[in-house]
């Protein structure tokens, strides 16, 4: 058995240039005119540059938008469920003709991390992408805060990619590509291969969606992302490391993969599980663990909009398929791990805690359950959270208010 397919042809495209040809490029680089991309941009960059988003050559066109946003294809008929677009104000893409190219520079640091023939400039209706892809627009939603954030005119074009930024520097082996990962499992000898997608540490609800996929898969990538998150979010090192030692601990060797790819999170939920799903595929993935409320926020979802969204698409979009699991918590009268579909008991014999009020818990410093969270990983958030605690008396100290 074979790993499954890349998106949308069989071949993974990367764009990120390499010897000769990337140091010439990166010298053309300096005298081009230079446009700050943001950090969703930066991020969507990368994955272009590591065959992540194969098998895009660029940014979106209008046609691509539109077709995106109303039916989630772009305009050569490809899947695909969220646009990818590079936004600047109007007053510069009026500085920019079309035809011209362009340095993408790191929000970060300034450097070039890719180069741009830009080949259209347009305006879009940011309310109905937002209505589209994140089913509301109430600016309060992270993902419609970023899009009405971001310039008032779109750059399309296809990209040369001339850097994966601070990722590989900041998390060494765990920044992994596509071509890494397929390497890695088929040394492994595994064809069928779950993805479990994080942004938070992985508690014991978390550990049995992994085992039970472990038990239909020859094994699983527990796949975190490393771009940025809303406030309050756990940072990517603290939970790799959290997961790092979960994985140590309690899963058997060689059936679990941990890797990092540097996307934002845009929470978009069921439409963001789609994207998940798709660039799985080019990681390797034949399936995918959905789960309860994948990539939502608040209540802006239902607990299974992204398990019901993947009937909804055309058949033959994505090879990587679903593995739908209910929602799990602990069940003190199984004794153990149960998922809704399993337990036949109440939720008063249930422990159901969400990420929120575990932040809410580690924060005040008060009690978790044991059968909420394996205790290896509880230490290093307590540890975690104790740091912010003292940050956070240092800055009231010198400045007389709260930093939050």
């Amino acid at each position: 058995m074979a790993l499954v397919d890349p998106h949308g042809g069989g071949k993974l495209l990367p764009l990120l240039l390499e010897g000769d040809a990337l140091a010439a490029e990166r010298a053309r680089a300096q005298a081009l005119p230079k446009l700050q991309v943001s950090s969703r941009e930066k991020g969507d960059l990368i994955m272009m540059g590591i065959g992540g988003f194969t098998p895009l050559q660029g940014f979106m066109t209008h046609a691509d938008w539109q077709g995106v946003c109303d039916g989630m294809r772009m305009a050569n008929g490809l899947f695909w469920p969220i646009p990818i677009t590079l936004s600047t104000s109007a007053a510069q893409a009026d500085s920019i003709a079309v035809g011209a190219e362009l340095a993408l520079v790191d929000p970060d640091d300034g450097s070039a991390l890719a180069t741009m023939k830009v080949t259209e400039k347009y305006a879009i209706d940011k309310a109905h992408e937002c209505a589209t892809v994140f089913r509301t627009t109430d600016p309060e939603h992270p993902g419609v805060k970023m899009v009405m954030a971001q310039g008032d005119v779109n750059l399309a074009g296809p990209v040369k990619v001339l850097s994966t930024g601070d990722f590989r520097e900041k998390y060494g082996d765990l920044f992994m590509t596509p071509a890494q990962t397929r390497a890695l499992f088929e040394s492994l000898g595994w064809s069928k291969v779950a993805a479990f997608q994080t942004r938070n540490p992985m508690h014991r609800s978390h550990e049995y969606l992994a085992k039970v996929a472990i038990e239909v898969s020859d094994g699983v990538l527990v796949h975190s992302l490393l771009g940025a998150l809303k406030p309050g979010d756990i940072p990517a090192e603290v939970r790799t490391r959290a997961i790092s030692v979960l994985v140590d601990g309690y899963f058997q060797k060689k059936t679990i993969v941990q890797a990092g790819y540097p996307l934002d999170m845009r929470y978009a939920g069921p439409r963001e599980a789609l994207l998940h799903a798709l660039f799985r595929q080019n990681y390797g993935c034949s399936h995918q663990i959905v789960g309860r409320d994948h990539a939502g926020v608040g209540s802006y979802y239902g607990p299974f909009d992204a398990h019901h969204i993947f009937d909804e698409i055309p058949k033959g979009s994505l090879q990587t398929q679903p593995l739908k699991i209910d929602w799990t918590f602990w069940c003190y009268k199984c004794g153990g791990m149960a998922s809704a579909r399993t337990c036949p008991h109440d939720d008063a014999d249930r422990l159901l805690v969400s990420g929120t009020k575990l932040r809410k818990w580690l924060s005040e410093g008060a009690e978790v359950p044991a059968e909420f969270s394996r205790p290896e990983v509880l230490v290093l958030l307590r540890e975690y959270y104790e740091g912010l605690a003292a940050h956070e008396r240092v800055e009231v100290k010198m400045t007389g208010h709260s930093a939050r």
